[in-house]
C-alpha cells in the first residue's frame, strides 16, 4: 500500500482549512465574493508557506460548477480535478525548468483559446523570476491585456528579480513565514487525526527548525515519524535534528546566572560528547536570554507554554537586564564570529568567558574580578573620595565631633551628625534636615529654613522637632525657627552636593575605564552616563 507524505496528504483543499496568511485569505475571498477578481496575481514569500497552494484553490474558486466562489463545493468534477491534478485549464508550469523565451511563447500561443471544459483557463508559473529577460517581454504583453478567460497566478520566493513591468500588472500578496507555535499547532492536530501519540515540546523543536516552513515542518515530522519508529518523542527530536538537550542548556544558563567560571566551562566541556552544533547551542541560548528579557521587561509575561519556565523565572531574578542584555548581544556576536574561530569548541567557550568578563554584576566565584566590576568598584570609592574632596568644608563637618553630640554640645558643625541621630520620621525630618543651626541661648536652639522648603513648616512638626532635640540634648529645648531666601548650608544641601559629586565621578571614572572603552570598541555599546543614579548606600 502506498504511502502519502503528511504535506501532500494534509494540503489545504479550500481558504478556511489554511493556516496563517489571513491578510492573503481575506482579501482573495472578498473579491471572489465581489467578483472583482484581477487578471493577475503574484504570490511571494520564502519556501513552503503556501503560495502555490493559494494558487490552486483560487483555480478551483474559479472553476467551482457552482459558480466563482470563496468556497468551492470540492466535489464537483472541477474541483475534484484540480485537486488531483489532472484538470486540463490549469495549466501549471515550472519556471525554473522553462526559462527560454521559446517555452514562453510556446505557452502563450494558446491563450488565445477558451477553455477546454472550466470558466477559466488558469496559467500558474512558480518560480516565475526564473524566467529570462526575453521570456518576460514575450509575457509582458499578455499579462497586460489577457484574454477575459485568462487568469494568471504567478509564485515566487524572488521579487526582487522581477522586472518593475511585470509587478505593475499584477496584484501582489506577501505570504508570511509562520511561527513556531502556528507551525506546532497544526502538526498537532495533523497527529490527533492520524492517531500517532507526540510530546509538544517535540513538535516545538520540529516547527522551530523548519524556519517558518509548514512545508518542511511536516516533511519533517514525516522523517520524525520513522526516525522514533512511530513515536514523536522530544529525545528523538533532538537526536535527529541533532539539538542539544535542554538539560545542557539549562546547567550552562545557570552557572552564567551564579558567574560560575569553572561550572561554566565544566557544562560546555560536557557538550563535547554530543558532538552539537556550536552556533546552534547559542542561538538556543540567545533565545533562552530573549524570553529572560521579556520576563523582566514585563513580570507577568506568560510562560505557560514554555518548557524552560521555572529557569527563566530564577533568571530573571538572580540576573540583572543590563547583564542579561550583554549576554544576548555577546551570544549572537559570537554566533557571527564563531567561523573565525580555531575551532568551533574553543570559539564556544571565549563566547561564554567573554559573557562573564564584561558583566556588570555581582558573582564573586569567578575568581578575579572582572573588568568592568573592578571599575564599577573603583570607580565608585574614587567618586565618593572625589566627593569628600571637592564638597565645600562646611558641608563636610567637623571630624573632632566624631561621636554623637551629647549633652548641651551642639554646633552648625554637628548640626548635621545631630539630625542624623533625631528619633524623627517624615516631614519632621524634613523640616530638621533642611534647616540650618544659627546658635543656642539657654534652652533656645535657633534655626534657619531654606525658604524652598517652607511648606513643610507646621506647628506640629516644629513641636516634634523640639521634643526631638530634647531627648538628643537630654534636656528640655525650644526651638526658634526663621525662614531664609537663598541657599543656605542645610544637612540635605550638604547630602545633595556629596550625591552629585559622587555621580560625577562615578561617571568619569566608567567613561575613563579602559574594559568600558573596549565594550564600546568591540560591540558597538553606547554608555549612557545620565542613567548613573546614587545607590543610597
Amino acid at each position: 500500500m502506498s504511502y502519502t507524505a503528511l504535506a501532500r496528504k494534509w494540503r489545504p483543499r479550500r481558504f478556511t482549512e489554511m493556516v496563517g496568511q489571513e491578510h492573503v485569505l481575506k482579501a482573495l475571498s472578498n473579491a471572489l465574493t465581489d467578483n472583482r477578481v484581477h487578471h493577475a496575481f503574484l504570490f511571494t514569500g520564502t519556501r513552503g508557506v503556501g503560495k502555490t497552494t493559494v494558487a490552486r484553490i483560487l483555480a478551483k474558486c474559479l472553476n467551482c460548477e457552482t459558480g466563482v466562489t470563496a468556497e468551492p463545493c470540492g466535489v464537483c468534477s472541477a474541483c475534484r480535478s484540480i485537486d488531483e491534478g489532472r484538470f486540463v485549464d490549469l495549466i501549471e508550469v515550472d519556471a525554473a525548468s522553462r526559462t527560454k523565451v521559446d517555452d514562453t511563447r510556446e505557452l502563450l500561443d494558446n491563450v488565445q483559446y477558451s477553455p477546454a471544459g472550466g470558466r477559466y483557463k488558469v496559467y500558474l508559473i512558480d518560480e516565475v523570476h526564473m524566467l529570462s529577460a526575453s521570456s518576460f517581454n514575450a509575457l509582458l504583453k499578455t499579462l497586460e491585456e489577457p484574454p477575459p478567460h485568462v487568469k494568471f497566478l504567478l509564485a515566487t520566493t524572488d521579487p526582487q528579480k522581477l522586472p518593475v513591468t511585470v509587478l505593475s500588472r499584477c496584484l501582489q500578496f506577501n505570504l508570511k513565514r509562520l511561527p513556531v507555535a502556528l507551525i506546532a499547532g497544526r502538526m498537532a492536530a495533523i497527529l490527533e487525526a492520524e492517531g500517532i501519540a507526540f510530546e509538544p515540546a517535540a513538535l516545538r523543536l520540529v516547527a522551530h527548525a523548519a524556519d517558518g516552513s509548514m512545508r518542511d515542518g511536516l516533511s519533517l515530522l514525516d522523517q520524525l515519524i520513522a526516525f522514533g519508529g512511530g513515536a514523536v518523542t522530544e529525545a528523538a527530536a533532538r537526536d535527529m535534528l541533532g539539538t542539544v538537550d535542554r538539560d545542557r542548556i539549562t546547567q550552562i544558563a545557570t552557572a552564567l546566572a551564579a558567574g560560575d567560571a569553572p561550572g561554566l566551562i565544566a557544562a560546555a566541556r560536557a557538550l563535547e560528547e554530543w558532538a552539537p552544533d556550536y552556533g546552534a547551542v547559542l542561538d538556543e541560548l540567545a533565545a533562552l536570554l530573549v524570553r529572560v528579557a521579556l520576563k523582566q521587561a514585563v513580570p507577568d509575561y506568560d510562560l505557560a507554554d514554555s518548557p524552560d519556565a521555572a529557569l527563566i523565572e530564577r533568571f530573571a531574578a538572580a540576573v540583572p537586564a543590563d547583564d542579561v542584555q550583554l549576554y544576548y548581544q555577546t551570544a549572537i556576536v559570537g554566533r557571527r564570529d564563531l567561523p573565525l574561530a580555531p575551532d568551533p569548541r574553543t570559539g564556544f567557550d571565549m563566547v561564554l568567558l567573554r559573557m562573564l568578563a564584561f558583566r556588570f554584576g555581582g558573582a564573586e566565584a569567578t575568581g578575579a574580578p572582572p573588568p568592568v566590576r573592578r571599575a564599577s568598584q573603583g570607580g565608585a570609592s574614587a567618586a565618593r573620595e572625589a566627593a569628600r574632596e571637592g564638597a565645600p568644608r562646611e558641608t563636610r563637618g567637623d571630624p573632632r565631633p566624631a561621636g554623637p553630640a551629647t549633652g548641651g554640645e551642639i554646633s552648625a558643625a554637628s548640626w548635621p551628625q545631630t539630625v542624623a541621630e533625631l528619633d524623627l520620621g517624615g516631614a519632621a525630618r524634613q523640616l530638621a534636615a533642611n534647616c540650618a543651626f544659627l546658635g543656642r541661648q539657654g534652652s533656645l536652639v535657633r534655626l534657619a529654613l531654606d525658604a524652598r522648603h517652607a511648606s513643610v513648616r507646621t506647628k506640629a512638626q516644629e513641636e516634634r522637632l523640639a521634643q526631638a532635640l530634647s531627648r538628643r540634648l537630654g534636656e528640655t529645648v525650644r526651638i526658634e525657627i526663621e525662614v531664609v531666601d537663598g541657599e543656605i548650608a542645610t544637612p540635605a544641601l550638604a547630602s545633595e552636593q556629596r550625591s552629585a559629586a559622587e555621580v560625577d565621578a562615578a561617571r568619569a571614572a566608567l567613561a575613563g575605564d579602559p574594559a568600558v572603552r573596549a565594550l564600546q570598541e568591540r560591540f558597538g555599546a553606547t554608555l549612557h552616563t545620565d542613567t548613573v543614579r546614587p545607590t543610597g548606600k
